[in-house]
C-alpha cells in the first residue's frame, strides 16, 4: 500500500496528449514535482468540472513548477472524444497535460484507489516530489469534487519545506504566514510563537442573531436556538 514518505510505484500507460496518442511513465517525471489526479471516468459529471478546471489552472501549476497527470479507466480514444466534445467547451484554455488510460485498473490498484466492484478509480490525488517520493494524498467520495485552492496551498507548503528543511508549517498556513522552527525550547511552548490568532483562513465570529464562520470563499451561519 502506498504511504507518505515512500517512493511512488513506477508505471507506464497509454495516454492522449496534444492531439496525439502516446505513452507516459512515472519515471519520466524524475526531478520534477508531479500531481497525479485519478478520477472515475470521462463523460461523467464531477470529473468534467475537475479536469477542465485543471486545464484552466495550468499556468498556476507551471508557476509552481509542477506537472499534472490525469488518469482514468477510459481509453485514450475516449479521452480524445471527451476533450473535443466537452472539455474544450468548458475551459477557456486547452488541456495541456497527459490524460492517461488505466483500463485494467492496475495503476489504480498500485495507488490504492481502484474499485473492483465499480471498475473505476476513485477520486484521489497524489503529490510526488522530485525524488519520486509521495508527499501528500487525498481520496474523496466520487460525488465531491476536489479543491484546487487547497491543492495549491499544499503544493506551496511542500515546496517551501523542501527548500527550508528546518521549518514546519502550522494549521491553515498560507504563503507569507508565520512558520514554525522546531527546537527543544519550543516543546510545550508553541503558544509563545503561534496562537489561533495567527490563522489567516477563517474563524467563527459572533454576529447579531447568531454566529458566523467565514473566510474569503467560505461561510457558515449558525443561528442560536
Amino acid at each position: 500500500m502506498i504511504r507518505i514518505g515512500q517512493k511512488a510505484p513506477d508505471f507506464t500507460a497509454p495516454a492522449y496528449l496534444d492531439g496525439k496518442f502516446t505513452n507516459v511513465s512515472l519515471s519520466s517525471y524524475a526531478g520534477k514535482w508531479l500531481v497525479i489526479m485519478f478520477y472515475p471516468g470521462d463523460f461523467t459529471f464531477v470529473c468534467a468540472t475537475e479536469v477542465s478546471a485543471a486545464a484552466e489552472n495550468q499556468e498556476a501549476f507551471e508557476t509552481l513548477g509542477v506537472d499534472v497527470l490525469t488518469i482514468s479507466v477510459d481509453s485514450p480514444y475516449v479521452h480524445k472524444a471527451w476533450m473535443q466534445q466537452e472539455l474544450e467547451k468548458m475551459s477557456t484554455l486547452p488541456v495541456r497535460f497527459p490524460m492517461a488510460s488505466d483500463v485494467s485498473g492496475k495503476i489504480g490498484t498500485l495507488f490504492g484507489v481502484y474499485d473492483e466492484e465499480q471498475y473505476m478509480n476513485h477520486r484521489g490525488y497524489f503529490i510526488i516530489d522530485p525524488d519520486g517520493v509521495v508527499q501528500s494524498m487525498l481520496v474523496n467520495n466520487p460525488s465531491v469534487g476536489r479543491s484546487y485552492e487547497e491543492l495549491f496551498r499544499l503544493l506551496a507548503g511542500l515546496i517551501h519545506i523542501r527548500k527550508n528543511t528546518n521549518e514546519a508549517l502550522p494549521c491553515d498556513w498560507m504563503p507569507g504566514d508565520k512558520v514554525l522552527v522546531p527546537s527543544a525550547d519550543m516543546v510545550g511552548n508553541i503558544h509563545g510563537v503561534w496562537t489561533t490568532a495567527n490563522m489567516s483562513i477563517g474563524k467563527f465570529q459572533k454576529t447579531e442573531g447568531g454566529s458566523i464562520w467565514s473566510s474569503d470563499r467560505l461561510r457558515f451561519d449558525r443561528k442560536d436556538k
